[in-house]
């Protein structure tokens, strides 16, 4: 397969880049060359390049930045997907893009299913909930990954914000109620990789068939709290340097933001497990291995 990844240069196609090399040669264009910003030249580069594969890990993913700037995350998280995905229908090509557990409301006290009805709360969920739709819209055969609370051993993250904090203060204060799945992105590129391992070569035949949108991120559950401490431990078992003694936990109310956020962030990963076979890593696995790589 030829494998076009856009996004490469950020957390997400970090992990992608390395995880798709075993299934076909990947190329990564540059912002210089496809930009987000400008969906139809982005949609202009992906025809010139006519791969037959087309990872999306590109976003505009500044949450709260994304209240003041609502044109431009819509035009990067909106239009440019689906300018993308009708370059992809028109060379017959497939289409994996990752979309988010902030297109809905957290009102739910279920983890939500795929077909559950949406309601984003802030401008960038409304940008990415557009991008889905848009995808679908165009009609290229394609796979929307819906993930949570991303992190990795590069860029910038909750787990990099932390250990930061961690390191300068001695007391922190941490959402205590919002609820989700912390997920690394080498989770989700590890599975990335797998489902399209299964497409033996024809990702477009594969992904019409079994395609459309399944969730995907770590197994189990905590808050912004539990994670920030799970951090913390996993940070002393190896030496890290902290003076935090003490993580105080707070509601979402006592702790503004210029975005609102969902509460309930779970995602059921039933049609992951039944679709492609798939189980992904409980998060607390998942964090352990990011943190042995941040601190080698």
């Amino acid at each position: 397969m030829s494998i076009l990844l856009i996004g490469a240069s950020g957390q997400l196609g970090g992990a992608l880049a390395p995880a798709l090399a075993g299934l076909g040669t990947v190329f990564s264009p540059g912002r210089q060359e496809l930009d987000l910003a400008d969906p139809e030249g982005a949609a202009r580069c992906v025809r010139a390049l006519a791969p037959d594969l087309i990872v999306n890990a590109g976003a505009y993913t500044a949450v709260d930045q994304a209240e003041s700037e609502p044109e431009l995350a819509m035009t990067i998280n909106g239009a440019a997907p689906g300018a993308i995905a009708a370059a992809a229908r028109d060379l017959k090509a497939a289409l994996v893009h990752y979309s988010t557990d902030y297109v809905f409301d957290g009102t739910k006290t279920e983890p939500y299913r795929e077909d559950d009805a949406t309601n984003p709360l802030n401008a960038y969920g409304r940008s990415k909930r557009a991008g889905e739709l848009a995808i679908a819209a165009a009609g290229a055969a394609h796979l929307i990954l819906r993930t949570s609370w991303l992190y990795g051993a590069k860029g910038r993250n909750f787990v990099h914000t932390m250990l930061r904090l961690g390191a300068e203060r001695e007391t922190l204060t941490v959402v205590q109620d919002q609820i989700g799945a912390p997920t690394s992105v080498g989770a989700v590129a590890d599975a990335t990789a797998q489902i399209l391992a299964q497409s033996r070569g024809n990702p477009q035949g594969y992904l019409a068939a079994t395609g459309g949108i399944v969730n995907l991120c770590c197994r189990g559950e905590t808050s912004w709290h539990g994670f920030a401490t799970a951090i913390f431990d996993e940070a002393r078992k190896r030496g890290m340097p902290l003076r935090v003694s003490e993580v105080t936990p707070i509601a979402t109310e006592d702790f503004p933001t210029a975005a609102r956020r969902p509460l309930n962030s779970r995602l059921d990963l039933t049609r992951l497990k039944d679709r492609f076979g798939l189980e992904t890593p409980d998060w607390r696995t998942a964090l352990a291995a990011v943190m042995a790589e941040i601190a080698a």
